[in-house]
């Protein structure tokens, strides 16, 4: 400014102060002083006045509006000796202010993630008008524009009882994020007993399965200052450049499906970028002879190999087949075509299988495309196969109609050879060895209940009521594995043979570790039927995981539920905070949260929108 500049000469002293010369500076001294005023004056309205751009230009400029006040609808306004032409200048002016002031308001009501979102988008769009539509934007990922699924997140139930009881589930959310934020904040999962971090051999050397396993959890719940923090974590710390042997599978289903679904649910660009930057560090997997990936891969050297225990070097079902989901949407945000060809390349490698009496063995050979073992399982090692199957023909908006036709028939072959009923009137869903029936179900095959429901409507013929009343009875056989144990928490398997019925009977079998299969099932019976047992049963489990597996540093799972007095495992699974607590929540929320006909959830509770088909999108744009 002009009077910083000035002072140093005023402050000379001058032997000649009552001279001609020394008025004449002092004169000087004022003139300037009261310039440099009035023009700090003027910069200062210019610059700190709301809307002060449209202020430089309408006024000391001259602004193209005016100018062209025939496309603004100013006639007039502005122009030289028309009578009260000032005065609208300043009406427009004023009315300029106005507008710049509410909108000042409705910024600073917005969270400041969404403001920052705000300009993200602002840059995306500059990107795509500079570069093109089929330009890059700086992380080399095409410009894609964000539309966020509706059901995001959802509105309190009007039921007080019901909105206390979501409450509450939400209170169990804190607290495990709590502790693992207080105790083990970047690594892999909570010790909640010893509190401190735990890491297991799934991830290699990869951190933060809890946190990204939690993103679309925090996010549906609204727990936005917790959801900042995550994502502050993944875009500082999350790296995948590391030297480490990971499960693709669980790698898939909790990071690149957590990533997908936070992006999703907030549009936020970081998670969009990792979930690609993952997936692309996964593609090595399927550098087979039948394109049918291995089970481990090594980050760095893009070195994939099987299981040791697997049979004879095999792939399992439930890992290779449980990538659809997410590498279909992998292709859509990169417009990698790769992702999507690696997943359907697996498909016609089944399709052309024979499939003993048409089951799907859970072992394959990926060298020679051969089935492994004859053994067959909707729970461990099959599972989430089917639920793919299924999940794949609706997220493609109901037009893939191969995967529609891969599920019933599936459904049909497990009907035939494995769905048992006991002699007490439990159905469940056996495991087939070479033939031979095991009459024991797994608690990761009562996920089958929700799965059957959710596809009955598309069921071929007359077997929608069918496949209700099944489903209905699967859900009734994994409530009674809970309730016939002393910690009213089901077992990791239970049989129904040598006079039991829904109990575990061996040592290995009795644990629990916060699985959340059993409330899945009753949060899709509930949607579909609105039956109040399910929320009575989803309650039942609210209770006994706060009676028994709370503690001061988290939740545990439990050694053995048919003990009255808990022994702890001292783990927190990242599934529990993905999973369990979701699925919980949601059976305690509207229908509209997170609705069935917008949103598919991939085997790891992240949900996924439908990808619409252009003609759906068509009909919405005319709607």
């Amino acid at each position: 400014m002009p009077v910083p500049t000035l002072l140093p000469f005023t402050a000379t002293p001058s032997r000649k102060s009552a001279s001609q010369t020394s008025f004449r500076l002092t004169e000087k001294f004022i003139l300037l002083l009261v310039f440099s005023g009035f023009i700090t004056l003027c910069f200062g309205a210019i610059f700190f006045l709301p809307d002060s751009s449209k202020l430089l230009s309408g006024v000391f400029f001259h602004s193209s509006a005016v100018e062209t006040n025939t496309r603004t609808g100013l006639d007039g306004v502005g122009e030289p000796g028309v009578p009260g032409s000032e005065e609208k200048v300043l009406a427009k002016i004023k009315k300029d202010h106005e507008k710049a002031l509410l909108e000042a308001k409705d910024t600073l009501q917005k969270r400041p993630d969404e403001i920052k979102q705000d300009i993200l988008k602002e840059k995306e769009k500059v990107a795509k008008e500079s570069l093109g539509q089929g330009g890059k934007t700086t992380n080399d990922l095409p410009y894609i524009e964000y539309r966020r699924p509706q059901g995001a997140t959802g509105h309190e139930p009007l039921d007080p009882v019901i909105k206390e009881k979501r409450g509450k589930i939400k209170q169990m959310m804190k607290h495990a994020w709590d502790n693992y934020r207080r105790y083990a904040w970047g690594s892999n999962e909570l010790r909640p007993v010893s509190k401190q971090g735990h890491s297991s051999n799934l991830f290699g050397s990869i951190k933060g399965a809890t946190i990204v396993d939690a993103l679309d959890t925090l996010y549906i719940m609204e727990m936005f200052e917790e959801f900042d923090a995550a994502t502050d974590w993944v875009e500082k710390n999350l790296d995948f450049n590391v030297n480490g042997e990971v499960s693709v599978f669980e790698v898939n289903i909790r990071f690149v499906g957590g990533l997908l679904s936070a992006y999703y649910l907030s549009g936020k660009e970081v998670f969009r970028r990792k979930a690609v930057e993952l997936g692309e560090k996964l593609l090595p997997a399927f550098k087979t002879p039948t394109g049918i990936p291995w089970a481990l891969l090594n980050l760095k050297s893009g070195i994939g190999r099987n299981w040791p225990w697997a049979s004879g070097g095999s792939s399992i079902l439930a890992e290779y087949g449980t990538l659809h989901l997410e590498f279909m949407h992998l292709s859509k945000l990169s417009e990698n075509p790769d992702f999507a060809q690696k997943v359907m390349k697996i498909r016609k490698v089944l399709n052309r299988l024979d499939k003993p009496h048409g089951l799907y063995p859970n072992y394959l050979n990926p060298n020679s495309g051969q089935w492994g073992q004859h053994y067959v399982s909707v729970g461990g090692m099959g599972d989430s196969f089917y639920e793919y199957l299924l999940k794949a023909w609706l997220m493609s908006d109901r037009t893939d109609e191969e995967a529609k036709k891969m599920y019933y028939d599936a459904l049909q072959a497990i009907e035939t050879n494995l769905i048992r009923k006991s002699s007490g009137g439990l159905t469940y869903i056996a495991e087939w060895k070479g033939g031979l029936l095991e009459h024991k179900m797994g608690h990761l095959a009562c996920f089958a209940g929700g799965m059957i429901a959710l596809g009955a409507d598309g069921a071929p013929g007359d077997k929608t009521g069918h496949q209700m009343e099944q489903a209905a009875e699967i859900a009734r056989t994994c409530h009674e594995s809970y309730s016939r144990t002393a910690l009213k928490l089901g077992p990791e398997a239970f049989r129904f043979d040598g006079g039991v019925e829904a109990i575990a009977t061996r040592q290995n079998e009795k644990y629990f570790i916060l699985r959340p299969e059993v409330i899945e099932t009753y949060m899709y019976m509930w949607r579909f039927t609105h039956d109040p047992k399910y929320r009575d049963w989803g309650w039942e489990a609210v209770q006994a995981l706060e009676e028994h597996c709370k503690l001061d540093g988290g939740y545990s799972g439990i050694r053995d539920v048919y003990v009255s007095t808990p022994n702890y495992d001292d783990v927190q699974q990242s599934f529990f905070l993905a999973e369990t607590l979701k699925y919980l929540y949601l059976l305690f929320s509207d229908d509209d949260h997170i609705p069935f006909h917008h949103w598919v959830f991939n085997t790891e509770a992240h949900p996924l929108p439908v990808i619409r088909s252009q003609q759906t999108e068509q009909n919405n744009e005319v709607e």
